[in-house]
This record gives structure tokens, C-alpha cells and sequence, in this order.
């Protein structure tokens, strides 16, 4: 049988191994020049980009390239060198949003495989034909598109691979073609460093030509949110994409997001699938666990809603939500020790969010702490705050980088979290 991919972000070398070590089957990332990420992508150097991929296909796992960006006459010298240096390094795929840097990197790289990215707004088997002879493999379909409309385009195309969104932030504009960071800040959309300014609050006004009066529209005292879209959250259509058969890849936006958040997400997706093949899916389960994350409100998109059946994808409220759980600790790679991310105190029980990959737990009580589980769950209870050098502490704060002790070894990148 074939399985659909799971496809996470990685914004840097630590969460490239965390998406992997939760479950993922590929993960996307970029070196920053011409990446629609360049905050993410200047995580990696060219050396520590040929590093991640030699650590991805050492697990058996894929990692494709972002050179999604829009590219000016000034900077094309530079992108063929870019593309030379990085096929070298054997990535499984480009992930490319121009016709012009396709035809490119099929010149340059003709055996890497190119995805297209969701910039290129494919919403019809006609756009998705014309790429498809350009020789991409894969298309990532518009967020605006409906899976009715993906179902025709694979009976037209059938070797085309169909990689969807199903998880992350929503763009206010029409798949990202937008020009509000450009207009108010001068950062560019679409050459990876977007303001977000759509996040913004903002203060309304109503003009009267005629008098010249100005009225300002008052919403609440802050303001309204009024290009603030909600979070794209697929987790509870899991059952339905797949029972359609087209789907190749389900992607999870957001390189530029926690640590946490990528782990949690990708565990969650990856059940969701597992339970899918096993006939034990269950919506509650995923939906529950991904309110854990911060959020902006969660919105089913228009995958399997038409944008007029869609009333609720804006949050006019606010532009962060808080999640229900808040990250207390994230453990260490050796999984001897973990660092504080908020606060952790003594004798408090916290609950461990524990990857598909690495040492198996055991339930253990010692000077240190308590490891135990409860109610399905594994958690931790310190008795001593003890670091790496010996020093006690009564209580840890977050920006303290001194790794504190754990009462037994636990799997790398173990998160400790606890119900807000």
C-alpha cells in the first residue's frame, strides 16, 4: 500500500532532528538566499545544510529545498550558483515557484526532482498540466483549492504528485501574493521577509469627501485585527483527504515556529495517519492535543469548505492565542539533561511529550525525581534541581542555560509541559 508522506519544517538543524524524531517522513528547508523564509533559512550555513541532509537520508528519510523565492534579473548569476552548490549536496527535491527557476534548475540539476510551490497558485489541471510538462513531480496545491478539484486533477495527471497544506498559519492574501509588508515596511512578500503585517492591529476610518470629516471606527480599544486570519488546523479531514486516494504529501507549514510546535504537530499528524491505516482513526484525539499549541484560533480552510460556506476564518481578536499547555522544559540531546523554557519547580508534576524515536522510559524514583505514569500519560517530578556542575537550585527560570539534571536518561528532545 502506499502511505502518504508526512512533510515538516525545518527553520533549523535542531528542529530538522525534532520533526524527525516525532515522525516525520520529509522535511523542507532552506539555506536563506532566495528561500520565502529567510529568517529560517540564515539558521543554516551551506555546511550545516550539507550536514542536515546527510543526517536526514541516514535515517531513511527525505529533505527537500526551498528555493521558493521570485527572483530579479540582478540576482539570477547568483541563483545558478546557488542551485549548482546545492544539487551537489543531493537533496531529494527543489521545491521552486517560478517557471523561470524551473526551467533553470532542470538545466543545472536535472536529476533532482521539482515540486512546485504552493506561490505558483495552481487551482486547475490545466496550470497543473503546463508544469507538469515543464517536468515538475510534484505540484504543492493552492490553499484556495478544494480536494473535489485536486480529484480532477490527478484523473487528468495521475503521475503527478499532489502535496497539500493541512496545518499552520493562513496568509491574508491569495497564497501569499501579498504586498502590505512591501507597502508599510519595505520587506518584500515574496523574496522571504514578510512583516506579517496582516497580524497587526488597526485603527479604522471613515472619510466624508464632501466635508472632509474623519471618523474613526472604534472596534475596541485596541483596534481590530481585520486582515488576521485564522490557523489552518486539517487534523479532524485526516480520515476524509485520504479516503480520496489523490493526496501524496500532507505538509505542516511553519519554520519560523517553536520547537515545541513542531514536535507536537508533527506527532499529532503522524498518529493521525497511523490511526488512519490502522482503522482506529479518532478527531477528538489530534484536535485536543493540538490546542496544546499556540495558536490564532483554528479554521478548516477551504480544502473541503468553498470559501462562501466559510464564515470563521478570521480572529479579529488578537493576532497570538495562548494554547491550553505552556512548554516547561525541552530535554537535551544527550537526554541526560534539559533546559528551562519557563519555569520549573520542585515536587510539581509535569507531563513529558516523549518522540517516536529514542530510549524507551521506565518508571523510576531516585534522589533527583520521580519518572511515573499517569492516567496514559508519562511525567516527571523533580525532587532535586540539580545542574550538570553540581549546583542546587530551589526553583529554575526560563533564560537560566544551565542544563539541570534528569532522574534517568530520556529519548532527545523530550518536551516537559504543564496545563495552563
Amino acid at each position: 500500500m502506499h502511505k502518504v508522506e508526512l512533510l515538516s519544517p525545518a527553520g533549523n538543524f535542531e528542529k530538522l532532528k525534532i520533526a524527525l524524531a516525532y515522525g516525520a517522513d520529509a522535511v523542507y528547508a532552506g539555506v536563506s538566499h532566495f528561500s520565502l523564509r529567510i529568517r529560517s533559512g540564515k539558521e543554516f550555513t551551506y555546511e550545516s545544510f550539507e550536514e542536515a541532509i546527510n543526517y536526514t537520508h541516514s535515517l531513511g528519510k527525505k529533505l527537500y529545498v526551498t528555493i521558493n523565492g521570485f527572483p530579479f534579473n540582478a540576482q539570477i548569476a547568483l541563483l545558478e550558483k546557488h542551485i549548482e552548490r546545492v544539487a551537489k549536496m543531493n537533496p531529494d527535491a527543489f521545491i521552486v515557484a517560478a517557471p523561470g527557476v524551473i526551467k533553470l534548475a532542470k538545466r543545472i540539476a536535472p536529476h533532482i526532482p521539482i515540486h512546485l510551490s504552493t506561490q505558483a497558485n495552481v487551482l486547475s489541471y490545466l496550470d497543473a498540466e503546463v508544469y507538469y510538462e515543464l517536468g515538475v513531480s510534484r505540484i504543492i496545491a493552492a490553499r484556495e483549492v478544494s480536494l473535489k478539484d485536486l480529484e480532477q486533477i490527478k484523473a487528468k495527471l495521475p503521475n503527478l504528485e499532489i502535496e497539500i497544506f493541512v496545518h499552520g498559519s493562513m496568509c491574508f492574501a491569495y497564497s501569499g501574493r501579498c504586498l502590505i509588508s512591501s507597502l508599510q515596511s519595505g520587506r518584500v512578500s515574496n523574496r522571504g521577509s514578510c512583516a506579517n503585517d496582516c497580524r497587526f492591529p488597526y485603527t479604522l476610518y471613515a472619510q466624508n469627501e464632501e466635508s472632509g470629516t474623519l471618523f474613526k471606527i472604534e472596534e475596541s480599544e485596541e483596534g481590530t485585527h481585520i486582515m488576521n486570519a485564522k490557523d489552518l488546523n486539517l487534523s479532524a479531514h485526516v480520515k476524509d483527504i485520504l479516503d480520496a486516494g489523490i493526496i501524496d504529501s500532507l505538509k505542516i507549514e511553519g519554520r519560523t515556529k517553536s520547537a515545541y510546535y513542531v514536535g507536537l504537530t508533527t506527532k499529532t499528524y503522524r498518529q493521525a495517519i497511523d490511526d488512519y491505516y490502522a482503522h482506529s482513526f479518532d478527531a477528538t484525539k489530534y484536535t485536543k492535543e493540538l490546542d496544546t499549541t499556540k495558536n490564532r484560533g483554528f479554521s478548516e480552510g477551504y480544502l473541503v469548505n468553498r470559501p462562501y460556506e466559510k464564515q470563521d476564518t478570521q480572529n479579529l481578536q488578537d493576532s497570538i492565542s495562548e494554547g491550553t499547555h505552556q512548554v516547561i522544559a525541552q530535554v537535551n540531546e544527550d537526554g541526560k539533561s534539559c533546559l528551562c523554557k519557563d519555569k520549573i519547580s520542585l515536587h510539581v508534576s509535569y507531563e513529558l511529550v516523549l518522540p517516536r524515536m529514542g530510549c524507551e522510559v521506565v518508571e523510576t524514583s531516585n534522589t533527583i525525581g520521580t519518572i511515573a505514569q499517569k492516567e496514559g500519560s508519562w511525567t516527571i517530578m523533580f525532587n532535586e534541581l540539580k545542574t550538570e556542575s553540581g549546583k542546587s537550585y530551589e526553583e529554575i527560570h526560563s533564560g537560566n542555560t544551565n542544563a539541570i539534571v534528569l532522574p534517568i536518561s530520556l529519548p532527545a528532545f523530550t518536551f516537559l509541559r504543564a496545563k495552563i
